[in-house]
């Protein structure tokens, strides 16, 4: 005679298999059943921590862990709607006599019910731990989410793109991790109900402070010598003609207020400002506090107030001039001058610049489009106006009409209303204002002295648009090492 039976010929029922016995237990079985069968077939994928393809990924460690959850909700779900049920219909005794374990019956349930539990807690374990690892990789952030993709791809040619997401996004510690999930699922849900702002506004204001991040790795207190430089820029003409910048960069740091890093966050400098823009790219007001000498100085705008009053402030970190350390989009000029540079748009086909940016600078409605349209229009160019050309370089011309699409592919995102200029980079101030923003002649103090705007202060300018091989053998460096 089976437990069941026994409880019965005593007149009562087991609350363990008789209350499990409804269809909402039941589907909670056949669920958590279901992914466990599942989870056995992905076990080598989800050990290994991660998916060749976004969307397996999404069923490995996001989807899967949802479903056996809810398998495991349902079973005392049912358990419990079914014994309300029968409280309300007096069907279910009011009292239960003491169960012991000399009763085989009765030990060899908790058995089973004990080595389900354990199994389930290592399947949940790995599950959980598997999808709280995916969502820290690359792919989850930038690929997984398509309304990412302009940031991804910006992402893939940075100085970061080694470095994980969350690493500068959230970084260590309990409690940003924890305000980074629940920002999350904000962001989840706009995706599923489509109520994402395009494009996405930056600065990101909930983003942690640099100093517990970017710190983590650069110091800006640590001094840096001086870096060269050298910029090449190719005009517009027949021949491309190439000239180069070549400056010496004065990094700077340490104690004294050396370079650039140390008038603007070296030790005992602490700079505040107030913007009176979302973006931060207006800065009517700024404070200059240096503890060393116990020295304050106010700088404004007209028409800024002496304490800032209905502006927000804010202390002034990394973030504030290197604003896209991982996520840089260029103008078009810049990007066709470095595609010249590096080789992927040939400069030996005449008007070559001229032409990349005459069509970059043409608006196409989808990437699809522009995929068909750029190649198109730069290999029409060469073959109606230079035949001879084009006869003798058609390779030439399609490899660098590619060159050309990639440019556009990198910057410009018509789905995510991305296009040439939005999201500017404060460092520097060759295609943006920069450091302008504040090293102007606008912002006076109280003694009438304006923020300093001394190029040396920053940088030494060696030699202004002269071709580069006589530069660089002037200063005994070839090419690439000036590079």
């Amino acid at each position: 005679m089976g437990l069941i039976d026994s409880l019965k010929s005593r007149g009562w029922i087991s609350p363990i298999v008789h209350l499990s016995s409804n269809w909402v237990s039941l589907a909670g079985v056949v669920t958590v059943t279901t992914a466990t069968i599942f989870w056995l077939f992905l076990l080598p994928t989800t050990l290994r921590g991660e998916a060749q393809n976004p969307y397996i990924g999404i069923l490995s460690y996001l989807a899967l862990p949802a479903v056996f959850f809810l398998g495991l909700f349902l079973i005392p779900l049912g358990i419990a709607w079914r014994y309300r049920g029968e409280l309300r219909r007096g069907q279910y005794p009011s009292s239960f006599p003491p169960l012991t374990m000399k009763n085989a019956k009765l030990r060899r349930l908790v058995t089973f019910v004990g080595v389900t539990t354990f199994a389930n807690l290592v399947i949940a374990s790995q599950l959980t731990y598997g999808a709280v690892m995916y969502m820290e990789k690359v792919s989850f952030c930038g690929q997984t989410c398509h309304v990412m993709e302009p940031e991804f791809t910006a992402f893939q040619s940075s100085p970061h793109s080694r470095v994980e997401c969350v690493n500068c996004h959230i970084g260590s510690g309990a409690s940003w991790f924890v305000r980074s999930k629940l920002s999350g699922a904000g962001q989840v849900l706009a995706v599923v109900f489509n109520s994402y702002p395009r494009p996405i506004p930056t600065p990101v204001h909930n983003l942690r402070p640099a100093r517990e991040t970017c710190e983590t790795c650069h110091w800006p207190q640590k001094y840096a010598e001086d870096r060269l430089r050298v910029f090449p820029k190719f005009a517009e003409d027949e021949a491309n003609t190439l000239t180069k910048t070549v400056m010496m960069v004065k990094v700077g740091g340490g104690n004294h207020g050396v370079g650039i890093h140390g008038t603007h966050l070296g030790q005992g400098v602490r700079i505040r400002y107030a913007h009176s823009d979302e973006s931060r790219q207006t800065i009517p007001w700024v404070e200059y506090n240096d503890d060393n000498t116990g020295r304050k100085t106010t700088y404004m705008a007209p028409g800024a107030k002496p304490d800032a009053a209905g502006l927000p402030v804010r202390e002034m970190d990394c973030m504030d001039c290197h604003n896209r350390p991982s996520h840089q989009y260029e103008l078009p000029e810049r990007a066709v001058d470095n595609a010249m540079y590096g080789g992927t748009i040939s400069r030996s086909l005449p008007f070559a610049k001229k032409t990349s940016l005459a069509i970059l600078k043409q608006a196409y409605p989808s990437r699809a489009e522009a995929a068909v349209r750029i190649p198109a229009a730069f290999e029409k160019y060469y073959r109606e106006s230079h035949s001879a050309i084009y006869a003798q370089q058609g390779a030439e011309v399609v490899r660098s009409a590619q060159g050309v699409l990639a440019i556009y592919n990198r910057n410009i995102f018509p789905d995510m209303n991305v296009t040439w200029g939005l999201y500017p980079s404060n460092v520097g101030h060759t295609d943006f204002p920069g450091c302008f923003r504040c090293h102007d002649d606008q912002h006076v103090s109280a003694d009438k002295k304006t923020i300093g705007q001394d190029c040396s202060s920053c940088h030494n300018v060696l030699a202004v648009d002269e071709p580069a091989p006589k530069i660089l053998t002037d200063l005994g460096l070839d090419t690439a090492a000036a590079k």
